[in-house]
């Protein structure tokens, strides 16, 4: 019999980022915070459909889920947990970390912190910054958050993009000036000397599976590392109502293959073995 190969053999980290379609930051322009609540709600339904994937394919993962959503939606917060899926934060209400002064951030990933772990019942290790905004000109956000006593932050993606990235960042988890705080990168696979996006996203939707595939393995079999894989529910959710007054780049990013989100995770829950971010990057292995 052939020997496995050694990305079957690799666990990545499968990841959520619980927010609905009308708190994207591609929309925040035109959608104001003070509106979201009259707005309709799609967030639960779709994390449902979410759960029964997971649960078809026996994978965990890590929910990264927004302050404003838990409080609205204790119960689907319990529901994830109690399922065996992590409990981790997207802060409140999805403001970027580069927009906020130290003080307005601490107080928001506090706060945030202490909805969740009041919903879910669990403490809260986890951190993402909404749209990655964790960058060179504020690491101090990595300090901020080991003293509002995470343990980990996943919110630095070691690329260049119009609109996050820290391309000279580690590929893989590492500590800022030797903090107890884990920083785990979205993930990049290596070719020559450019950093290709591999971790989802996006570049799920827009692009072909067969090169998020190759990228995912090319992770697991060239580095000998996880990578860590990020979605939103909104994505698997083709019915939601359009932003028509919205700029055009930023529907067709938004909009563009909605529908073939939940084929292409059932093929990567199919393709490849996952688990949660905790039990990945925070147990002794």
């Amino acid at each position: 019999m052939p020997a496995a190969s050694p990305a079957l053999a690799i666990s990545n980290a499968m990841t959520v980022d619980v927010e609905d379609y009308f708190q994207v930051s591609a929309f925040e322009a035109h959608i104001r915070r003070e509106a979201w609540a009259g707005m309709e709600s799609r967030v639960e339904r779709n994390v449902d459909r979410i759960l029964a994937l997971f649960a078809n394919a026996g994978v965990t993962a890590t929910f990264f889920t927004l302050g404003w959503v838990a409080e609205r939606n204790a119960r689907m917060v319990r529901r994830i947990a109690e399922a065996g899926h992590e409990i981790a934060s997207h802060g409140y209400a999805h403001r970027r970390a580069s927009e906020q002064t130290m003080q307005e951030f601490s107080r928001d990933i506090v706060l945030s912190k202490a909805i969740l772990e009041d919903a879910c019942g669990q403490c809260v290790s986890g951190y993402r910054a909404p749209s990655f905004s964790i960058g060179s000109s504020n690491l101090w956000a990595l300090q901020t958050l080991e003293a509002a006593g995470y343990r980990y932050s996943s919110s630095i993606y070691p690329i260049r993009h119009d609109h996050y990235g820290m391309p000279d960042a580690p590929r893989f988890p590492f500590r800022f000036r030797n903090s107890s705080l884990l920083e785990i990168p979205i993930s990049t696979a290596q070719l020559m000397r450019q950093k290709l996006p591999a971790g989802g996203g996006g570049y799920f939707r827009l692009l072909p599976y067969v090169l998020s595939r190759s990228l995912i393995r090319r992770v697991n079999e060239a580095d000998g590392k996880p990578a860590v894989f990020y979605f939103h529910p909104w994505e698997i959710d083709p019915a939601q109502p359009r932003q028509h007054q919205a700029p055009l780049k930023a529907r067709f990013r938004h909009y563009l293959n909605l529908h073939r989100t939940e084929p292409r995770l059932r093929a990567l829950l199919r393709d490849f073995r996952w688990q949660r971010m905790d039990r990945l990057f925070l147990e002794p292995s």
